[in-house]
């Protein structure tokens, strides 16, 4: 393998956790939670925003090129767009507070799980209709703000 491929592979893979055989949209987004997590508490929210916009921007040809490379349109290994939508949860969730961390990343996390599995309108009719990079990365995109919203809600219920 190329250094150019082994570097495609590595940022559309999220170093490689989008390549297990089982799940690997799930390992990708549990793969992105420390990242996003220390990027909120050393560098705070705005890194985490900053963060998320490249990431977003970046996987879009990022994702187009490693789908082209092994001919397949979307393929699950690709999480890169995981990385991006479970980074928009964990903007939301209050963090720095020790072990309290712990139950807002996880509740981030299957949160946005759920909304990138099930794929509610309009998330499927995107996934369905909008290809190439783009199309990879913004149904995700969109099931982070879907979780964002629903732990916008959690936290103003909980009074935190």
């Amino acid at each position: 393998m190329r250094l150019s491929q082994f570097m495609l592979t590595c940022a559309a893979t999220w170093f490689y956790s989008g390549r297990t055989t089982k799940a690997p949209g799930t390992m990708g987004s549990l793969a992105a939670v420390p990242v996003g997590w220390a990027i909120a508490v050393l560098l705070g929210y705005y890194a985490l925003a900053i963060g998320i916009l490249a990431v977003f921007l970046i996987g879009i040809p990022i994702a187009q090129k490693y789908s082209k490379m092994i001919g397949v349109h979307d393929p699950g290994e690709i999480v890169i767009d995981e990385v991006a939508g479970q980074w928009l949860c964990i903007l939301v969730v209050p963090l720095g507070n020790g072990l309290a961390d712990l139950g807002w990343l996880a509740a981030a996390f299957v949160i946005f799980r759920i909304f990138d599995i099930l794929k509610p309108w309009p998330i499927r009719w995107i996934d369905r209709r909008i290809g190439g990079g783009f199309g990879i990365m913004l149904d995700d995109i969109l099931a982070g703000i879907f979780g964002m919203v629903i732990l916008i809600g959690i936290r103003y219920f909980a009074g935190v």
